[in-house]
């Protein structure tokens, strides 16, 4: 750099104007409550919420559209107890196998 333009620089610097707004950058960046870091925590939560929500909603469908078939379908209402609460028919065993997770 030529002596002239590191003069050019100092004058904008030393500028009141730009101290100020350097200034003002430096504490919204990093010192205020609500700075850079806290925003981006932020929204990486709202993304993470964002997909439970739609996680849920897929579940809440899926549960609609069983409750739907429960309400008109024999067949579903014994397979679901069957599945679910181990009920069984009168002349029938019911053997329920497990894994054990060590």
């Amino acid at each position: 750099m030529t002596p002239e333009n590191r003069t050019k620089i100092w004058k904008i610097v030393k500028n009141k104007y730009f101290i100020a707004i350097f200034i003002f950058l430096i504490v919204i960046l990093f010192l205020d409550e609500n700075n850079l870091f806290v925003v981006r925590s932020l929204n990486h939560d709202v993304a993470e919420l964002k997909y439970s929500v739609d996680t849920m909603q897929q579940g809440i469908y899926r549960d609609s559209v069983q409750a739907e078939r429960l309400k008109y379908d024999l067949d579903s209402i014994e397979r679901f107890g069957r599945e679910n609460y181990y009920m069984k028919a009168p002349n029938e065993d019911v053997f329920v196998v497990t894994r054990e997770e060590n």
